[in-house]
């Protein structure tokens, strides 16, 4: 026990006495997160190309959000999940097992903590959008600086991490509510659009200039690249949620739990969110709903005023913007608290301040706002993770393995090499000196848990994942 640093010898396993149903804990949780507008606003219109996710019809975009749902569930929740029931323990802790109990300070407990501002970020810049839509301001393209976005994004999350630190109990009270207001807002817009349906097709969503678009190499997306896309695009949003599947199944009376709990709130409320806004968009197209000047807008949030009314749309824009306070006060608070479990000696003030100057940048320069490039970054980090994990519980017989000494080498390697993978497209797009990486990966958050998971699988098996160490909490 003395080899065993504190944060891990000092863990008490959650009492089977105090764990609680899958519809009052793990559900409704992930339920609140597939249904946080950031989410289902660009399932449709996040392929930056002519008629976006529906290029190749309703059904086909369906499919592929059913399957990326599935994978979610299957590949990134599951194994974190039955490890938390089955142990009763946080992630920090069983994470020591895939990659030792010194590397466990930083992977997976450092990367989700740092991970949460930006979160925050994206939060921020998104719900800000939305208020400066509200006030009447035409915010446009803003992935830059914007003199109206960035000091609301400031001041937004400036509040967030104030409330997150010294007042999350208030919001934890509403917090559980705060989900109704979106689902409420998809289903009049749903029931505003279904009538259009029956009349809808892909061709509706091409742009006047759609031909130019095509021109430049933007052509619409084929069946195949409808079903990467949506595997990139869910996977990657849900990456960090599927890998704390852990925290939440540390809550869960047994294993039928754990599985019902992500069957209905992450498959269920993915298929339910992003379908409800394939469906909005198609429907408004298809009931001519849409003006001219918004023709080939596939965002459901932009489509509102049109699809409700410029006045009832104004009203749906705050209180989006109003039920995404809530859930942006969690990550100072999950940032603080994993900062300090980590790194006791050093002033969680600290490190939540450098955090909270990082979300700014993210949000006030705009590189938050590009949400199909924040979720691949999130599933290149915990895309590997997961994987690891999936093949650390397989080799233990499906159990947890306990902690490992030092640093686990077969945990690290399969994380950097799955990252790597993950992230190499999208740094040669950015990075000039660097283009010869982008190589055009299928699916890059998809590809880094495979890559995390056969790695790892091969790497213990040659015995590079260290000596467990003796741990019996109490």
């Amino acid at each position: 026990m003395a080899s065993l640093p504190e944060y891990v010898a000092a863990a008490k396993p959650v009492p089977q006495a105090a764990r609680t149903a899958w519809y009052k804990s793990t559900a409704q949780t992930y339920a609140g997160i597939m249904l946080w507008f950031v989410f289902w606003q660009d399932v449709v219109s996040g392929s930056p190309t002519p008629g976006g996710t529906l290029a190749s019809g309703l059904g086909i975009a369906l499919l592929g959000l059913l399957i990326a749902a599935l994978f979610c569930h299957f590949l990134t929740y599951l194994v974190p999940g039955l490890l938390g029931m089955k142990t009763g323990l946080p992630l920090a802790v069983v994470g020591t097992s895939t990659y030792g109990v010194a590397g466990g300070r930083f992977m997976p407990g450092f990367l989700m903590g740092a991970l949460q501002f930006g979160w925050l970020a994206v939060n921020a810049y998104f719900t800000c959008y939305i208020v400066g839509l509200f006030f009447g301001f035409e915010m446009g393209d803003i992935a830059r600086f914007h003199p109206v976005h960035a000091p609301m994004t400031i001041v937004f999350i400036v509040a967030a991490v104030f409330v997150g630190i010294n007042g999350i109990q208030y919001v934890a009270k509403v917090a559980t509510f705060v989900p109704l207001i979106p689902l409420a807002i998809l289903l009049i817009l749903f029931a505003r659009t279904a009538g259009g349906l029956a009349n809808f097709h892909p061709d509706q969503l091409v742009p006047a200039d759609g031909a130019a678009a095509a021109a430049d190499g933007l052509g619409a997306l084929g069946i195949l690249g409808v079903l990467l896309f949506m595997s990139t695009y869910v996977v990657g949003f849900f990456a960090t949620a599927g890998a704390a599947g852990a925290d939440f199944g540390m809550n869960n009376r047994d294993g039928k739990d754990v599985q019902l709990g992500g069957l209905a709130g992450v498959v269920g409320a993915t298929f339910f969110a992003g379908g409800m806004a394939m469906l909005i968009v198609a429907g408004a197209y298809g009931a001519g709903l849409v003006p001219p000047e918004l023709q080939g807008q596939l965002n459901p949030i932009r489509l509102m005023p049109a699809i409700v009314g410029e006045g009832t749309g104004n009203v749906m824009f705050l209180l989006l913007a109003l039920a995404a306070f809530a859930p942006a006060c969690f990550p100072a608070f999950i940032a603080a608290n994993s900062f300090k479990q980590l790194m006791p000696n050093i002033n969680p003030w600290f490190t939540v301040g450098i955090g909270t100057l990082v979300s700014m940048g993210l949000a006030v320069s705009g590189v938050a706002g590009q949400a199909v490039d924040v979720f691949k970054v999130v599933g290149a980090s915990f895309g590997p993770i997961c994987g690891a994990m999936m093949a650390d519980y397989l080799l233990a017989g499906r159990k947890w393995a306990g902690p490992r000494a030092g640093f686990n080498i077969a945990g690290w390697v399969s994380w950097a090499v799955g990252f790597v993978v993950g992230a190499m497209d999208l740094v040669g797009a950015n990075v000039e000196a660097l283009s010869f990486l982008e190589v055009g990966i299928p699916s890059p958050p998809m590809a880094a848990l495979i890559v995390g998971f056969v790695l790892y699988f091969v790497l213990a098996k040659l015995g590079l994942d260290g000596k467990t160490l003796e741990f019996n909490p109490e």
